[in-house]
């Protein structure tokens, strides 16, 4: 039998919006049948590491428990899991054999299924593109029951709907993946120190041959130091490279964790000066090169638990865009400028530059994508509303899987296949049980 339904409160990994919701697990697809027989509106919940309300409804479908490892080619590489299953178990049990992920995103905490929903991206999208290029297939549940088993030769079109589709054309259930090969669990990192954003920009256009990039700016640096900043890039490491360390050996790095919600306003623009101010002039010299473990690289807040307490109970919003190419120097120099005049500032600020990709709904485009955490605010719903006008008229778009406040007006502008989504959802929502969400609903696909 499906586990019995059970009413709580849930939010995402922002803590805005925390919802009431009647919530329900499964190990086994028949028990998730049964449990899409209930009509009504609902959605699959992986492990809550999505920013904003993409994966809340008053119904949830909970997929953790639904993770195991199905088959494994170690020849090839590809693997096929449950949906539940987290990018950690998989580099777990895999980076010892020499197998990584194809993509990455900043949390080694997300379930696959969510990777796929909303079509992840990491550090190498400029070259090896976003999550979904490397899904070989899938298997999705929709509310009928039945079960869709797809790829790019096998009903393309859904696949394609379900690559960056944010959950909504059904559960996925398993997802076969091809996986990279490795010679060791250690990254080649290289770390350049930029004075400013055009500096940083450059160091990101001159070096784009690396495989892994991604930067740090200095939201609250102004004059000439405006956008100043670090770029890390990284190449995983031959086993040439590493000796005198365990090839494969596990991250060392101490574990932390923040046991309870800290005071609302303990981050505020004088800490995170303070803050930004020690963690930029850390690194003297110009250009840094050390080996590091994939663990310190791809996750540095991995190791810390319960991180997003920092902000307080009242939550934090990620307001993450990408803007083309051609628009990013003038348009992202712009957005650093209105931040400040506001008198708020981002603590965390994340740069990288995406390739080229041709999808249906996922949120990448060539250009500059920066991702800014904001502690929840009034003045920060009016900054975010101003800052949305200056994104729409550079030809970008914000990510939904970050989103919790975007309205259905710049969703239907800068998303050019907006009302195709919504025709093609509303196709597979004919029946009494329809997979919606808070964002699917507050954008207007459902």
């Amino acid at each position: 039998m499906v586990n019995k339904m059970q009413k709580q409160k849930i939010a995402d990994w922002g803590n805005y919006p925390v919802v009431e919701a009647e919530t329900v697990r499964f190990n086994q697809a028949e028990q998730l049948r049964v449990a899409l027989g209930e009509p009504g509106e609902v959605i699959a919940y992986g492990n809550g590491r999505s920013y904003g309300d993409a994966s809340l409804q008053k119904r949830v479908i909970m997929t953790r428990s639904f993770r195991s490892f199905l088959s494994f080619d170690s020849a090839s590489g590809v693997v096929c899991c449950e949906s539940g299953a987290l990018l950690a178990e998989l580099l777990e049990a895999f980076v010892p054999r020499g197998w990584f992920l194809p993509v990455s995103p900043g949390t080694k905490f997300v379930t696959l299924g969510g990777a796929v929903a909303a079509d992840i991206h990491g550090k190498n999208h400029h070259g090896e593109g976003s999550f979904g290029a490397h899904v070989v297939s899938l298997e999705v549940m929709r509310a009928d029951g039945s079960i869709v088993r797809c790829s790019r030769e096998e009903y393309p079109e859904f696949f394609a709907l379900t690559i960056g589709g944010m959950g909504l054309s059904g559960v996925i259930l398993n997802v076969t993946l091809q996986l990279k090969a490795i010679e060791s669990a250690w990254v080649r990192q290289q770390t350049i120190r930029a004075s400013r954003l055009s500096e940083l920009m450059d160091a990101f256009e001159s070096f784009d041959e690396w495989t892994y990039s991604v930067a740090w700016v200095d939201t609250l640096a102004g004059g000439d130091a405006l956008g100043r900043g670090m770029l890390m890039r990284g190449e995983h490491a031959t086993v040439e490279q590493v000796q005198g360390h365990s090839t494969f050996s596990a991250a060392s790095q101490r574990k932390l964790n923040v046991p309870f919600f800290l005071p609302n306003g303990l981050l505020n623009r004088g800490t995170m000066m303070a803050f930004n101010s020690v963690y930029y002039h850390q690194n003297q010299k110009p250009v840094k090169e050390r080996l590091v473990h994939y663990e310190s690289f791809f996750y540095p807040l991995d190791a810390i638990g319960n991180w997003n307490r920092i902000y307080g109970r009242r939550g934090f919003m990620q307001y993450q865009f990408v803007l083309p190419r051609v628009t990013g120097r003038v348009a992202v120099e712009a957005i650093l400028k209105k931040i400040q005049a506001s008198g708020l500032g981002s603590f965390l600020a994340v740069l990288k530059l995406f390739g080229e990709q041709e999808s249906f709904i996922s949120f990448p485009m060539a250009g500059y994508t920066l991702a800014l955490d904001f502690p929840v605010c009034f003045e920060v719903f009016k900054l975010m509303k101003e800052l949305d006008a200056m994104v729409a008229d550079w030809g970008g778009r914000l990510y939904l899987a970050k989103d919790a406040r975007m309205d259905e007006a710049m969703f239907a502008k800068t998303y050019p296949h907006a009302d195709d989504f919504r025709e093609a959802i509303a196709l597979l929502n004919g029946g009494s049980t329809r997979f919606s969400s808070l964002l699917s609903n507050r954008l207007g696909i459902t």
